[in-house]
């Protein structure tokens, strides 16, 4: 082939399937596997046995049992993964008729005979292990890249954008938004980006005057290279060049801690905006979108696609952590209500809340699924 035939555009515009696949397997395969490796290392410190630990669902691909008596195995579902600690063997994690007929002995290393706070942090270890992957991610880049700032000076406002109508200039320097101090450009982009159609009250400094400015953050739709589109929130200024700071040790980790804090915030604030009708449901992703944005974060190179795994941390940890009956967050709001009413709730009640909650999570992902088929290229969208 000659090499006029390879052009940049056309590598970048659609990566082949098979890296759709190789993206999904390296972005959920190590962040499952330490998601639950988290749950599996808790419980081994409190003594708790583990009858198997699962990457995937479904029947058993490949598997070994270790002198511990563990079950390590590949199933053919790689959609997640679990843990199955001794006794635990129903959703409510409800002591059965078989685990109190267990000898003294064997029972003290079942999970539930654990107090109540040592099965908390045994469930929390695991989305608080995604924290942490995410969190080393970002220090690194911090430690290596320093971190870049940028004045929140007004450098260029475009013509017939909200900024423009509004009356800032170049020159303008952004005092605070929402009544909250504004130090750097990236904090107004924050602010800005993810809120289409948000109010946003600015005080800015223009030679020596303080000046008030009220907007609605207009929305621009946006594509990528890959064509996906983004609903994003832009009040038309430009910010000037930054200046590349380097950091230490301890400072990348604690600015990696409060940039995970901000993708979380982002993520909460983003499906409260598809919940109250300010976003599509569109954007809603399921399997198939995340294998298709790990294919084509992986075609662009090893940072862009480790960020996004960073990213994706992030979220199994967002959604790990929310209080819905089979979900790490369900069960850590039963511990909770046990706590505070001193006695656990009911087995029967826990049997149908979990029901409820297994029911829910299916339709989600039947519906995202679905979501994600209808936005693929086939179907026009």
């Amino acid at each position: 082939m000659r090499p006029e035939c390879w052009s940049m555009p056309d590598l970048f515009d659609s990566p082949p399937f098979w890296m759709w696949i190789v993206g999904f397997l390296l972005v959920l395969g190590p962040l499952v596997t330490l998601h639950e490796l988290g749950h599996y290392l808790v419980g081994r410190f409190f003594g708790v046995k583990a009858d198997a630990f699962s990457i995937g669902f479904g029947k058993e691909i490949a598997g070994f049992t270790d002198k511990r008596g563990t079950r390590w195995k590949l199933s053919a579902l790689p959609l997640g993964g679990y843990v199955q600690f001794a006794g635990d063997m129903n959703p409510a994690s409800e002591p059965s008729p078989e685990w109190l007929a267990l000898p003294e002995e064997e029972r003290q290393k079942t999970f539930p005979a654990q107090p109540l706070w040592q099965k908390a942090l045994i469930v929390a270890a695991g989305p608080f292990t995604n924290f942490l992957i995410a969190i080393a991610i970002l220090a690194t880049f911090n430690l290596v890249y320093g971190k870049l700032e940028i004045p929140p000076v007004i450098a260029a406002v475009s013509e017939n954008s909200a900024a423009a109508e509004a009356g800032l200039r170049e020159g303008d320097r952004i005092v605070s938004a929402d009544g909250a101090p504004i130090e750097n450009f990236e904090a107004l982009r924050n602010l800005v980006v993810p809120n289409p159609g948000s109010n946003l009250s600015l005080e800015v400094e223009r030679d020596g005057e303080t000046l008030n400015f009220d907007f609605t953050i207009p929305m621009i739709v946006e594509r990528d290279r890959f064509g996906n589109e983004f609903r994003i929130g832009r009040l038309g200024v430009a910010s000037p060049s930054g200046e590349v700071v380097p950091v230490g040790p301890l400072e990348s980790v604690g600015l990696a801690t409060v940039q995970t804090a901000g993708i979380m915030k982002m993520m909460v604030n983003g499906v409260w905006q598809i919940i109250s009708g300010r976003r599509p449901v569109s954007e809603l992703g399921g399997p198939i979108k995340i294998a298709k944005y790990s294919g084509e974060q992986l075609s662009l190179g090893w940072h862009q696609f480790v960020s996004f795994v960073a990213l994706i941390s992030i979220n199994l940890a967002f959604i790990n952590i929310l209080p819905i009956p089979v979900l790490d967050g369900g069960h850590l709001a039963f511990y909770a209500a046990e706590a505070v009413r001193r006695k656990p709730v009911g087995q029967r009640g826990q049997e149908w809340a979990f029901r409820t909650g297994m029911a829910f999570v299916l339709a989600l992902m039947l519906f995202v699924t679905i979501n994600d088929i209808i936005s693929l290229p086939i179907f026009g969208s």
